[in-house]
């Protein structure tokens, strides 16, 4: 072949190949057909509905099934966040999620491996997004890497705050005696999770293979789902990163009275009804009303805390990856937050926190937060889960190289960008070492391993299950490896003064 025939040739290939990864790649779920874009890495489909928009007489109400739409929908555009706080400014808040905001936002995001004939299902990874229940989207992250892996990657929106998590007397009479009442976002993620079995399989993905995965409140998410007995079955592995595990018992009626207190705050009467409820304006209730939000016992979709549900060996039985970063007291703030934290500790704390104490009580409330809010709980639920499926406890410890002159630990959620394998929209790689690069791509490896097989075999890196006797963790760091008995003097102490009442809740 002449040398300008080739060229010809190698560019007309080129550009076929270009413009297949940037044709629209169209599917049809249950609902109608989507129209995505296909990448060199991914089939991604965006603002895929997996619920009726949760406004109206569906405000406080479970998720109903999804409305069928004609022709093809377009999916390339992401959806829109849930109502929450928004910065001024227009700048991401501390979920990571800007606007445009919508209250019908209960949609998800897929990340599909690019089609290949004759392919065998892949894995499901259902990530749901933290941000204190009450910020966030599912669609700030990017799950391109996953399907390059082989990976089917779905990153959902769940209701939040004051939509998300209410209760009231009006609400649980209108509700009936066996509807789910209040924790509503914990309800969207198990929709969001029905949804998958239903759908997923037209993405190639399998529905007997599904990992559900989140950090911070999309931990907490995972263990509450770990707890509700309408979840099993939906997802068959569960990764909880800086989930902690301990939460205090909570019961519908003391949600109730927090509820009639913010409709009054709201300048609502002490009785008011569902209708006026409902009337109050989205922007007002997120204004307004501030409470813990989060899942709680109902008695009926969750019948107990998740640590009462592990504690008596009740929690859906599966493969579980469980851990927690060094450095989660970034959750204090600046100066200050640890002293403030410190002056809750009983006086026997500096016993066990000798160097901690020594450096004063900021250190010290710092060093304990950790422990109490993330460590010691993921640890404890390691414990009581080893008897079962296995269990693999990690510590997260590694500080990225364009952080170290500022960081010395790895802050809350810093870890998200490894297992993604992903810098995050704002972040060039120019800015990224191949340090980082390395421990992305064992971290991500691991994860996918899990994804694939219930154990986290990663790049040669040895990771047993936990078992309490051994006390064994795979520390992520500086110098990844096996550590034995970590922290076990701090992590016991801690275990023995704040370990939550296993009492179940009175309703």
């Amino acid at each position: 072949m002449k040398p300008w025939i080739s060229l010809i040739a190698a560019a007309s290939g080129l550009l076929a190949a270009t413009a297949a990864f940037a044709a629209p790649a169209t599917i049809r779920v249950e609902s109608g057909t989507l129209a995505g874009e296909a990448t060199d890495r991914a089939r991604i489909f965006r603002n895929i509905p997996y619920a009726a928009p949760p406004v109206g007489p569906l405000r406080w109400a479970p998720p109903q099934a999804p409305q069928a739409w004609t022709g093809s929908r377009p999916a390339v555009a992401a959806g829109p966040s849930c109502p929450q706080p928004m910065r001024e400014d227009g700048a991401p808040n501390a979920g990571g999620a800007n606007g445009p905001m919508s209250e019908d936002c209960l949609q998800l995001n897929v990340f599909a491996p690019l089609a290949r004939p004759g392919a065998k299902p892949a894995p499901v990874m259902v990530w749901i997004h933290g941000g204190s229940h009450r910020t966030g989207a599912g669609w700030v992250y990017d799950g391109q890497n996953f399907a390059r892996d082989g990976v089917v990657l779905v990153a959902i929106n769940y209701r939040l705050g004051p939509l998300g998590y209410f209760a009231h007397p009006a609400l649980t009479k209108a509700a009936g005696s066996k509807a789910p009442l209040g924790a509503y976002g914990l309800m969207d993620q198990i929709a969001a999770l029905k949804w998958v079995q239903r759908n997923i399989a037209v993405f190639g993905g399998d529905p007997n293979n599904v990992t559900v995965f989140g950090e911070s409140a999309g931990g907490m998410s995972t263990l509450a789902l770990l707890a509700a007995p309408q979840a099993k079955g939906l997802f068959h592995k569960a990764i909880v990163q800086s989930g902690g595990g301990w939460f205090e018992p909570g019961s519908l009626k003391a949600r109730e009275q927090a509820g009639v207190a913010a409709a009054e705050k709201l300048g609502l009467p002490a009785k008011a009804t569902v209708a006026q409820l409902r009337a109050v304006p989205v922007e007002t209730l997120i204004k307004t009303v501030d409470a813990d939000f989060g899942p709680f016992p109902d008695g009926r979709l969750l019948p107990r805390t998740a640590t009462q549900a592990f504690a008596a060996g009740a929690e859906i039985d599966v493969p579980m990856i469980i851990g927690w970063n060094n450095g989660e007291d970034s959750l204090l703030g600046g100066p200050g937050g640890g002293a403030r934290f410190a002056a809750s500790l009983p006086p026997m704390t500096k016993a066990f926190y000798e160097e901690a104490a020594a450096e004063g009580d900021e250190a010290l409330g710092r060093a304990v937060f950790t422990d109490r809010v993330f460590g010691a709980p993921a640890r404890w639920v390691a414990g009581q889960a080893a008897d079962g499926a296995p269990v693999f406890l990690y510590h997260f410890s590694y500080v990225g190289d364009r952080y170290r002159q500022v960081l010395d630990r790895a802050h809350h959620a810093a870890e998200i960008q490894y297992v993604f394998e992903y810098w995050g929209r704002r972040t060039p790689d120019s800015v990224v070492s191949d340090e980082d690069r390395a421990m992305a791509s064992l971290m991500h490896g691991c994860w996918v391993a899990f994804a694939r097989a219930g154990a986290p075999a990663c790049e040669g890196q040895a990771w047993p299950a936990y078992d309490p006797a051994s006390d064994q963790l795979l520390e992520f760091g500086a110098e990844t490896g096996v550590r034995q008995g970590f922290g076990k003097r701090q992590l016991d102490a801690v275990e023995q003064f704040a370990l939550p009442t296993l009492d179940l809740p009175a309703q």
